[in-house]
């Protein structure tokens, strides 16, 4: 289980421009859930991400996993049971290396580097079984430079790349917001597949509100640093777009907008 307990978050504390975006804020998530995530700009969602990632450190609170209190565990730590794919494609990616260097940096994430070749002759075969189930015809362009895929390509690779090794939990964060409808159609077929082939505990932030309808078991919205709506299971399954829009309207009117 993955939890945040008591979480308070202050940005810019003592200036003029100090803004308190958690303040005793709590999550639980049990494994192996998907959880889709939408808001309003500002209301915490990458926040949360970074805060459960290490991207950025917490005022107050804990970051528990399982048992373990990791909330003062460094990122690069924290990696090795988390994957990341943002909202860049560029960013889950090494441009100036090729597909298959890329996979075997991925590959072997976690484990001590020698100053052996960084790429395993004998795991290429594994490579392009994996990557063939893209369908994207990228297990016979091994040799390409990833810069010069297409961002759908390059995001998929990631998407590919961050459960390559064993994790615990998946971390999306906003990863078809760059991506034409029909690239983003594709990707977010290819999420649902990889978490519920793996089982992986995930967590998408999303400014879809039809993907965050369609996908997942448990459908969260956050305003202001707070949890304003938390539907699972069956009520999730019952949650239509028009009950989302219905919410951030009555957001939108009590904020005054």
């Amino acid at each position: 289980m993955l939890e945040l307990r008591n979480i308070t978050k202050i940005y810019q504390p003592g200036t003029v421009n100090e803004t308190c975006l958690f303040h005793g804020f709590n999550l639980q998530i049990p494994d192996k859930q998907f959880v889709s995530v939408v808001g309003s700009n500002g209301s915490g969602k990458t926040s949360m991400l970074n805060i459960i990632c290490g991207s950025i450190p917490v005022d107050e609170g804990q970051v528990i996993i399982g048992d373990r209190d990791i909330t003062r565990m460094p990122e690069y730590k924290r990696h090795r049971v988390i994957g990341r794919v943002y909202q860049n494609p560029a960013m889950g990616t090494c441009p100036s290396m090729n597909i298959l260097e890329n996979m075997a940096l991925a590959d072997n994430k976690g484990k001590r580097y020698g100053l052996g070749w960084g790429a395993n002759r004998r795991r290429i075969q594994h490579y392009r079984d994996l990557l063939s189930q893209l369908g994207l015809g990228l297990e016979d362009k091994l040799e390409v430079k990833v810069g010069s895929l297409s961002g759908g390509q390059r995001q998929a690779m990631a998407l590919l790349m961050s459960t390559m090794t064993p994790i615990d939990f998946l971390i999306l964060d906003e990863h078809t917001a760059a991506l034409d409808p029909k690239t983003a159609e594709t990707i977010m077929a290819l999420t649902g597949k990889i978490v519920a082939e793996k089982k992986l505990t995930t967590i998408m932030v999303t400014h879809n509100l039809r993907y965050a309808v369609d996908y997942g078991d448990r459908l969260i919205m956050m305003h202001q640093g707070q949890t304003v709506m938390d539907k699972a299971g069956e009520d999730k399954q019952r949650t239509g777009i028009d009950d989302l829009l219905s919410k951030f309207n009555e957001i939108s009117v009590e904020c005054g907008n």
